[in-house]
């Protein structure tokens, strides 16, 4: 698919491709011969005000197409042609841990973010982290991201997810009635916007630990105002997690 170009040029006044940049098309061709790269795509971004406005339109969007098909086509049944939040922090999501900072969101260890290659994203765990008159919600869940002998309990892992249509969603409408408050500093990592604590909502289903193979009361996670989850919890040794596994 070629695409067709729709905004003007809008170079920053230090840009030094004024003259003679490539055009829409072009780009397309290039990164879809580059399997969308990401990293490329972060680089090109920085570059100038067009080549970001390129990115979050176009390249952003084909690269969470072909990173988790199946996932964007059913975030997009609804008949939307974007994404809750866009499409550059979506894929950021898709392949970022976020980690975390002594004094942040979830104030325990010092664990830095960092890139993954792959993780598997699942709308049949996503039923896990609802409470059972939310399950009409559609939510995607990542596998927690490992990081061995980081808490005080031992491993710690990093999860993430992403509602569908998270505006008409029932957890929304939960938070909203329960007057849950957003976070009065920390923001979203992946696209900026407000954080509700899900554990001060009290919204956090046992079936959650079971899920992730991590103790009960040591899951936290949050969802931001355009539906982007980010979470911690801390595992259960492997032999545990093995026999919660048999018992669910």
């Amino acid at each position: 698919m070629i695409v067709v170009k729709q905004y003007r040029c809008i170079h920053s006044s230090s840009c030094l491709c004024t003259k003679g940049h490539l055009s829409e098309d072009a780009l397309f061709l290039v990164f879809q011969q580059l399997n969308w790269n990401p990293r490329l795509i972060a680089t090109l971004s920085c570059v100038c005000k067009w080549f970001d406005d390129v990115a979050k339109r176009v390249l952003w969007k084909e690269f969470c197409r072909t990173r988790a098909p199946k996932m964007m086509l059913d975030l997009q049944s609804s008949g939307s042609h974007s994404v809750d939040g866009n499409w550059k922090a979506l894929g950021k999501l898709l392949v970022y841990c976020s980690g975390c900072t002594k004094g942040g969101l979830f104030n325990s260890v010092q664990i830095p973010g960092h890139f993954v290659y792959r993780t598997r994203f699942s709308r049949t765990s996503g039923k896990s982290f609802l409470l059972p008159q939310c399950r009409t919600d559609v939510l995607y869940v990542s596998d927690p991201c490992e990081h061995l002998d980081q808490g005080e309990e031992g491993d710690v892992g990093f999860f993430r997810g992403v509602f569908k249509s998270f505006s008409m969603s029932m957890v929304r409408k939960m938070l909203i009635d329960r007057d849950a408050k957003l976070h009065p500093t920390e923001v979203c990592p992946y696209c900026k916007a407000k954080l509700w604590s899900m554990l001060q909502a009290k919204m956090i289903p046992r079936s959650a630990g079971g899920r992730l193979g991590a103790y009960d009361d040591c899951v936290e996670y949050y969802v931001c105002l355009n539906g982007h989850m980010l979470g911690i919890c801390t595992l259960l040794p492997l032999s545990d997690s093995e026999e919660a596994s048999e018992v669910e």
